[in-house]
């Protein structure tokens, strides 16, 4: 598995975070969200990254999507970066 596209919500604190991960256990829309949280540019695009190479992105990001079975969980995070507090939906690995 060396390509990933996901979705993300970049916020600057950890209990942000968890507040949104609540609201997205809950059953919020993850675009919407990213949208309206997310300090990332791919907020216009409701959080989507695209696709991407194993290793394109920081290693804790990286280490979060490529991990083995992430494609089957719902939300992974919060993943702690140098840029903030990252949710993460993977769409698809191949």
């Amino acid at each position: 598995m060396n390509r990933a596209a996901a979705l993300h919500i970049l916020v600057k604190t950890e209990p942000e975070a968890l507040a949104l991960k609540k609201k997205l256990d809950d059953g919020a829309d993850f675009a919407h969200l990213a949208k309206k949280n997310s300090m990332c540019p791919s907020k216009k695009r409701g959080g989507d990254l695209g696709e991407f190479k194993k290793g394109a992105m920081v290693k804790q990001f990286d280490d979060a999507v490529f991990k083995k079975g992430s494609e089957d969980e719902k939300h992974i995070g919060p993943v702690k970066t140098r840029f903030g507090y990252h949710l993460i939906r993977v769409l698809y690995k191949s």
